[in-house]
């Protein structure tokens, strides 16, 4: 199993979740994050004030998933949540040792 974490910008929260969901992945996990990568932020103007904004928000999709499915998933990720814009974000890919569900005592395959 791999764990995928997705930091996109957030409006393309939806567009994948949906992509996600017709490939049959519908258990994720979403937080809202702030950060910056090569785009650096960006300055704004409040109350005649020009200050820098460093940390831009994003959205951080985590998923579980098998490995027979992991191209797909990354796929589906990076078609949707591209707008070949800077600052569209990054997948990083780890592996999964063990997963439990609490409730059940489930493990592994049988717990996502």
């Amino acid at each position: 199993m791999k764990k995928v974490e997705a930091i996109i910008k957030p409006f393309k929260l939806d567009d994948v979740r949906e992509s996600l969901a017709e490939i049959g992945i519908t258990g994720m996990t979403v937080l809202e994050v702030k950060g910056f990568g090569r785009q650096k932020g960006h300055t704004e103007l409040y109350r005649g004030a020009e200050y820098m904004v460093d940390f831009l928000p994003k959205v951080k999709i985590e998923l579980v998933i098998q490995d027979d499915i992991l191209d797909q998933a990354i796929d589906v990720i990076v078609e949707t949540a591209r707008t070949g814009k800077i600052g569209d974000g990054k997948i990083f890919v780890t592996d999964i040792e063990r997963v439990i569900r609490i409730r059940t005592g489930e493990e592994n395959e049988e717990a996502v």
